[in-house]
């Protein structure tokens, strides 16, 4: 088998089914990752969507025995939206990371993925190949950044030379010594906008990452959000992209290369009174196919309350107050209660107190008194 004239030939295929970028590299243990990644452990960086078994996610043969290399792809997303609708005093709206735009980016890189695993077995039928996307047990940054793809920046993303970081990234771990690409030298220099740029201080330093402070994690939890760092979300429901808006590598550059990566805009950009009470069947068919509803409903409905909060939004009270009366959830009618404290009109007292006298969940009945506390001082300033 001739492994240079087979690299040669996934290359040029991959050009015509869809992947902006392809790179190979071995399938050794990515062993200063491993270091990395047992520092994060102690010091509870990580935020628990990860594998947490750091021998799969450095050794590639503990997932795919014999494994020789791993191939690295790479699709450009869009960074700027057409048409976006504008969030005005009267309909304000929340928004949706880059990243989530368009259709589910799992469903489109396991599409290539598959397209490139056909195309390879039908030149080497006894080849064993195992792809992953995001959500599997290897680091794409890690394969992205041994392979070619780009540097692993300061802002803890791959960010390519031709596409910035507005790319995705997939990996498939195979049992062909395909010969391996060089790694792209590091570009970041004494760039440190994206450290500085960061809302909560989740960028350690740079490279090093506290997941648990980063807005784009705290967007997807599903509990109460500690009150620090409420104020620092704004009107993001999903997602952040302060550390990718910030770098200087990305300024200027926009692909719209994949017609499904296209985004929405009254889905991406969407109005936020309307969330706090829409149903699961209508969250599934409006945000179902995005990449952004993965958690469900209730953090992007915790998350636009936060946002009408952040806009002191006053046309929301009478959905505000329906919410803290009527919804099951006690994260909801807390994060409502808070919301109606920080938009501060004092006539919304009455039904606070009366939502205290109700209340069962010590959580909830916090956020409530904490909220006519508030309120009480304010009259009294």
């Amino acid at each position: 088998m001739d492994v240079i004239t087979l690299k040669q030939e996934i290359i040029e295929y991959s050009k015509t089914i869809g992947i902006d970028k392809i790179g190979f590299g071995s399938a050794d243990v990515f062993e200063e990752l491993k270091e990395r990644l047992k520092v994060q452990q102690q010091l509870n960086f990580q935020s628990g969507f990860e594998e947490s078994d750091i021998e799969k996610r450095t050794n590639p043969e503990l997932l795919l025995p014999s494994a020789k290399s791993i191939i690295a792809i790479a699709l450009a997303y869009p960074s700027k939206m057409k048409d976006a609708p504008q969030s005005t005093k009267a309909e304000r709206r929340g928004i949706f990371c880059r990243a989530s735009w368009g259709e589910d980016y799992h469903h489109i890189l396991r599409d290539r993925l598959q397209k490139l695993e056909a195309f390879i077995l039908e030149k080497v039928p006894h080849a064993r190949l195992k792809s992953m996307v995001d959500t599997g047990e290897l680091s794409d940054r890690a394969v992205a950044e041994r392979s070619g793809i780009g540097w692993s920046g300061k802002n803890c993303a791959i960010i390519t030379p031709e596409f910035g970081s507005y790319v995705y990234l997939g990996e498939m771990i195979t049992t062909i010594p395909f010969p391996p690409d060089t790694p792209i030298e590091d570009q970041c220099g004494t760039c440190n906008k994206c450290v500085e740029a960061c809302p909560t201080g989740a960028l350690v330093q740079g490279g090093q990452l506290d997941s648990n402070k980063c807005v784009a994690f705290l967007t997807q939890t599903k509990g109460f959000l500690p009150e620090e760092y409420r104020v620092k979300i704004g009107n993001r429901i999903y997602g952040c992209d302060s550390c990718q808006t910030a770098c200087p590598k990305n300024k200027g550059l926009d692909f719209h290369l994949h017609p499904e990566m296209e985004p929405d805009p009254e889905v991406v950009k969407p109005l936020l009174k309307p969330l706090l009470q829409i149903s699961n069947r209508e969250f599934k068919e409006t945000f179902g196919p995005i990449s952004g509803s993965w958690r469900g409903k209730k953090p992007i409905q915790r998350n636009a309350i936060i946002a009408l909060a952040h806009f002191k939004d006053e046309s929301a009270i009478p959905d505000l107050l329906q919410v803290l009366k009527e919804d099951p959830r006690p994260v909801i009618r807390g994060t409502a209660a808070w919301a109606l404290g920080k938009i501060g009109r004092e006539e919304v007292l009455e039904d606070l107190q009366k939502a205290n006298e109700r209340e069962k969940d010590e959580e909830a009945q916090r956020e409530i008194t904490a909220s006519i506390q508030v309120l009480l001082e304010k009259g009294l300033a």
